[in-house]
Formats: C-alpha cells, sequence, structure tokens
C-alpha cells in the first residue's frame, strides 16, 4: 500500500516549479510545467518515451539548466543557490553508478569522502547502510559480482551518505526482477516513513500506484493530469461489471432482463457499466437473487493506471527507455 497519503495542505513543499521549460534545438522536451511537491511525500512522473521526465530530474538536481520557468528544491532556488540544493539533495539515476571494480564497502568510503565524512563517522554510517540494505555479507566482494538488485540497493545507499531529505529516483526498478523490485518499493516506504521527500520516475505504472502519494502524466512535454492514484483512476471511465454463465439459458434470461448491458454470446458473459462501488454491486447481487438467476462467476473492473495513461497519452505503456541521449 502507498506509504503516506497525507493531506498536502498540511506540508510544506519540498519541491516547487513553475513553468519550467527547456528545449534541445528544436525539440521542446518541457513546456512550461507546475509541480508541488509535499515534505515526507512520494510524488511519481509517467510519461512516455521522450515526455520529459528525466529532464526534469536533470534540471531540479541542477545537472542541467532550465530554458526558463522557476524552482525551488529544500527551500533553495536552483539557479540562485545550486550548491545548497547538492547538499540537500540524493540522486540514483537511471543506470547504476556504483563502481564494479571495487568492493562495496570501497563504494561506500568513496562517498564518504566525497560527502567530506571525518573518517570515523563514514566508516560507521557506511557500515549501517551496508547493514540495513542486507549487503554486509557481500561489503568485501567486488561489486561486479553483485546481482542486479544488489547494485540498485548499493546505489540507493550511496546516495544516502550525504543524509539526504529529498532524493530523486529515476527509474530505480528498469530491468530488476519482481522480487527486486519490491525490495526496492520497501526501501521507499521505510524512507519516506522517516519524513524523506521522493520524487520517483518510473516506467511501472504499477509501481507508481503502490508508491506514489501523486501522480504526474507527462506528455508532450506538458502536465495532461495530477492527482493522487485514486483521483486519477475515477477519471477514467470503463468500471464495469463482469456475469458469466455456463448456463445458455440462464445467459439469455439475464441478458434479456438486464440493461446496458454487453454481450458475448459466444463466452455467455454479460458486461455491465459500474464504478464498483459497494452500493452498485450490491444491487447487482439483489437483482440477480430476486430473478432467481445464478451467475457462475462475477468479476468487478475497476479503471487502473493503465487505462488512466491509455485515456491521457494514447500509449498502453509508457515506453520502456526514457530520452537516453538526454
Amino acid at each position: 500500500m502507498p506509504t503516506s497519503r497525507q493531506s498536502d495542505g498540511v506540508r510544506p513543499a519540498a519541491v516547487s516549479a513553475t513553468g519550467l521549460r527547456k528545449a534541445y534545438g528544436e525539440q521542446t522536451v518541457l513546456d512550461g510545467i507546475d509541480l508541488h511537491i509535499p515534505e515526507g511525500s512520494v510524488f511519481a512522473l509517467l510519461g512516455p518515451n521522450g515526455a520529459g521526465k528525466t529532464t526534469a530530474v536533470k534540471i531540479l538536481s541542477t545537472l542541467v539548466t532550465a530554458d526558463g520557468g522557476q524552482a525551488r528544491v529544500a527551500g533553495h532556488d536552483i539557479a540562485g543557490a545550486p550548491d545548497r540544493v547538492r547538499a540537500a539533495i540524493g540522486v540514483t539515476g537511471q543506470f547504476s553508478a556504483v563502481d564494479g571494480l571495487i568492493t562495496g564497502a570501497e563504494n561506500m568510503r568513496l562517498m564518504a569522502d566525497l560527502n567530506h565524512l571525518p573518517g570515523r563517522e563514514g566508516r560507521r554510517l557506511a557500515a549501517e547502510l551496508l547493514d540495513r540494505f542486507d549487503l554486509t555479507d557481500a561489503a568485501d566482494k567486488q561489486v561486479q559480482s553483485y546481482s542486479g538488485g544488489m547494485k540498485r540497493r548499493l546505489d540507493i545507499a550511496m546516495t544516502l551518505m550525504g543524509g539526504p531529505r529529498i532524493i530523486f529516483l529515476d527509474e530505480p526498478t528498469t530491468g530488476l526482477d519482481p522480487r527486486s523490485r519490491h525490495n526496492v518499493w520497501s526501501i521507499v516506504r521505510a524512507l519516506v516513513a522517516e519524513g524523506v521527500t521522493v520524487l520517483l520516475t518510473t516506467q511501472y505504472l504499477e509501481e507508481a500506484d503502490e508508491l506514489a502519494d501523486r501522480v504526474a502524466v507527462l506528455h508532450h512535454g506538458r502536465i495532461a493530469a495530477e492527482g493522487s492514484p485514486e483521483e486519477l483512476k475515477r477519471t477514467v471511465p470503463g468500471g464495469h461489471v463482469r456475469l458469466r454463465f455456463t448456463d445458455p439459458a440462464a445467459y439469455r434470461n439475464a441478458a434479456a432482463a438486464l440493461r446496458e448491458t454487453t454481450r458475448d454470446d459466444e463466452a455467455l458473459t454479460l458486461r455491465l457499466p459500474s464504478d464498483g462501488s459497494q452500493r452498485e454491486l450490491r444491487a447487482v447481487l439483489d437483482w440477480l437473487d430476486s430473478a432467481g438467476i445464478e451467475a457462475d462467476e462475477l468479476t468487478v473492473h475497476t479503471p487502473d493506471l493503465d487505462d488512466v495513461f491509455f485515456a491521457l497519452t494514447g500509449d498502453a505503456t509508457p515506453a520502456r527507455t526514457e530520452e537516453t541521449a538526454r
């Protein structure tokens, strides 16, 4: 289940942006987007290939400059105080930043040095994070021997060496197996429970549904829709109750009596429009009982983020790659 789902109105913004614009040559990647990400929440950016997700992360983390608009991260202007922004954030990119030729412990100590941590404190924090991410047993092994999930956990652990309160995760589970993906999800939930703010870009709609307090769908450089996963799902029609029969006579009787149904005479199924509410489901069951008709199977479909994404962008799912040239 999602981690926080708190009211945005009582929390200050960890990240805010107004009218962010970016173009590469004649290609406009971001066309004036606005963002408001409350502290201690997970905000997910979804969008097809080239929609601008990675570019938005790069701008907000000061890796590239915007062509227009303003943004503040951790209370600091990204253009006027980039060093202060960098000191407050952690970034885990699409591709692992670990060094495969050295050990996990050496990668962690390297990050401690880059964060100017005193030797003893750096070693202590590195050991704590390796233990937290279940990497202690592999700490003295070369990272090139790690699995994909282990490398991603190490990558996030390295990001935490500086104690950031805002973390940008750019497609953190791409290429991971289901177990490793769920491990990363658990890490994100634990971080948010500690008050960390996470801006997540993802190619997995299920991931946004599981983790995000709010979701923004980017399309052609603009935000096509924004809201909680539940709010976005309610904007899309298509919810229905599906009744399946094995008795042709029962199927025909139900089809004749029920209105606004979609029939499948070959599969002996009926589909009734429904918002999936308990009230509507009870009404269908009561009607079947009163008519003496028994369906062999009843299933409820409510719109999910796949439906939202398709309705807004015309694509069935986000693309598997994102702005690799950027």
